[in-house]
């Protein structure tokens, strides 16, 4: 167990955390949410020790061991990659080598054999004999090959770095686990393995994400970080979510009697509950909502974006024609033989085992990039609107947020005046003396909440969306989902965001350097089909 006890930290006049006071329990996961710069990363390091508060304590339950992601990838550079997970357990790592040293005495005592007993019984205790074959295993479970294991951190490449972490991180059944953005550089197999991994860990479990699908799937909990304090709501984030709003729904409607909205509320839970049985949480998720009282659901306190795009038009017949288009880099081919045509209603979700070859589409059809071969056309009726995956571009300039956004007025809107304006960037939370502010000191999530600003002004009736959720918060990517589901026009979307990909398409397109597989199908029942596993290895072998 973890006990938070009168927590404060505060940076200046800046308050992050002020008097936090909550248990984490084990067998419980938490996803720890929040809005960016809301502390919680800073929160998981003051868990850890690597952050003192200004106040208040963290205390263990004595003998436990914690264990945190670390996402520094130079840190280990001159240690091999099964060493790398091996000093996850850290006492097993200093016992291991005070024996072996004891060992390499030429002078050895009678005192030097004594220490080294107890070192062996200590090490036997901890798994030190079958550790290099457990973290083996985990290794392997990650991606990480045989061929690997005894190479330098420092020669293998980033994205395998992040893995051998993670692996470092889990390694040894440490009691507390502290994970942040454990699923950065995973593909989709081996974030299907975290899951199941988490799902049957029974130790205590906090994790900071943004991928809503993978809190939905590991997590019994809800840690909340909202104005300094942190509230822990049971069920996992979609329950807290839909039970929040429905919470504020119920709050602000006058004509339903007080035991009316009760029941809504009741109602709401059991249903959730029945549905909990189907996670890989489904056991612990289930026994605590059953166990949830109504007067634990809240209102949420966090704003949401409207995110609303209003074609001027609707789409003809005539869409985008996609012929025998092309793409190479640096002799390797992205794609090749990509033909297919868009049809009313689409909304296509793009995946490719290399994410450079969905970007260089994406770029080619927006006249950004040439294709080396083919061509594609889009139609007369069509007004698309494109967010690029890097948007560097747009804010070299230190321009007004106002300013930024008149650029950009299409030539169908004549009274573009200030409230107009006001209007789209306050739909992205810019209120206010915001508008004032330089688009070259923005951050990265506030750069593409003013990409979709931008968006939103054109009035489209196709959107092409690469990777939309970078740098957005949870509270962005839910309202940009949901624009997106409740959008009358065409979706091309390609996302890291399981949930946003699920929820969103209607049509899965991947782009391989043999062709594209087309299905219309969901994106759960496109990872699932047995005949599209097999076409994925012809393609790519």
């Amino acid at each position: 167990m973890i006990s938070v006890k009168n927590v404060t930290l505060a940076y200046g006049k800046r308050v992050l955390f002020d008097e936090v006071n909550i248990n984490f329990m084990k067998g419980n996961c938490y996803g720890v949410i929040g809005a960016n710069g809301a502390g919680k990363s800073t929160f998981l390091k003051i868990l850890s020790g690597e952050i003192e508060p200004n106040k208040g304590s963290v205390e263990i339950t004595k003998g436990e061991r914690m264990s945190f992601l670390k996402q520094n990838q130079f840190e280990f550079d001159e240690h091999t990659v099964l060493n790398t997970v091996l000093m996850g357990h850290k006492k097993m790592w200093e016992v291991m080598h005070e024996k072996d040293a004891i060992y390499l005495k030429e002078d050895f005592t009678e005192e030097d054999g004594l220490r080294a007993g107890e070192l062996e019984g200590e090490f036997g205790e901890m798994g030190g004999y079958t550790a290099e074959s457990d973290a083996g295993t985990l290794l392997g479970s990650l991606g990480i090959t045989d061929d690997m294991h005894y190479s330098l951190m420092k020669d293998i490449p980033s994205n395998m770095k992040v893995r051998v972490l993670l692996a470092q991180a889990l390694f040894g059944n440490p009691d507390i686990l502290l994970l942040d953005e454990p699923t950065n550089g995973l593909d989709i197999e081996t974030i299907g393995w975290l899951e199941n991994f988490l799902a049957e860990y029974e130790n205590v479990v906090l994790v900071v994400s943004h991928d809503r699908h993978f809190l939905d799937q590991v997590c019994t909990h809800v840690a909340d970080v909202d104005r300094s304090k942190i509230k822990v709501f049971t069920g996992n984030y979609t329950f807290w979510y839909e039970s929040s709003q429905l919470a504020a729904r119920q709050a602000t409607d006058k004509n339903k009697k007080t035991e009316e909205k009760r029941q809504a509320l009741m109602d709401f839970i059991a249903r959730f509950s029945a549905n909990a049985s189907k996670s890989k949480q489904a056991t612990s998720r289930k026994k605590a909502l059953e166990k949830l009282t109504i007067e634990e659901i809240e209102p949420s306190n966090r704003r949401y974006p409207g995110i609303i795009f209003q074609p001027q038009r609707e789409v003809g017949n005539q869409i985008l024609n996609v012929e025998n288009l092309s793409k190479s880099i640096d002799g390797s081919k992205l794609f090749d033989k990509v033909n297919f045509s868009v049809n009313k209603g689409d909304k296509i979700a793009f995946l490719s085992k290399n994410p450079l070859a969905v970007t260089s589409f994406f770029e080619i059809i927006n006249n950004n990039e040439k294709a080396d071969g083919g061509k594609f056309e889009w139609g007369t009726t069509i007004t698309p609107a494109y967010l690029p995956i890097e948007n560097g571009e747009f804010f070299k300039e230190g321009l007004s947020l106002l300013d930024w956004l008149r650029q950009f007025v299409p030539p169908h809107v004549t009274d573009a005046d200030e409230p107009f304006l006001r209007g789209f960037l306050g739909k992205m939370l810019f209120s206010g003396d915001d508008i004032a502010k330089k688009t070259n000191v923005l951050s990265g999530g506030e750069k593409v909440r003013c990409m979709v600003s931008r968006m939103m002004l054109q009035n489209p009736n196709v959107v092409v969306l690469d990777q939309p959720t970078n740098h957005l918060d949870l509270e962005s990517i839910q309202s940009f989902n949901e624009g997106c589901n409740a959008f009358p026009g065409i979706v091309l979307l390609t996302s890291h965001d399981h949930t946003f990909m699920q929820t969103v398409a209607t049509r899965i397109i991947e782009l391989t350097p043999k062709g594209i597989i087309d299905r219309l199908m969901t994106f759960d029942e496109y990872l699932a089909d047995a005949r599209v596993k097999e076409l994925r290895q012809e393609m790519y072998s």
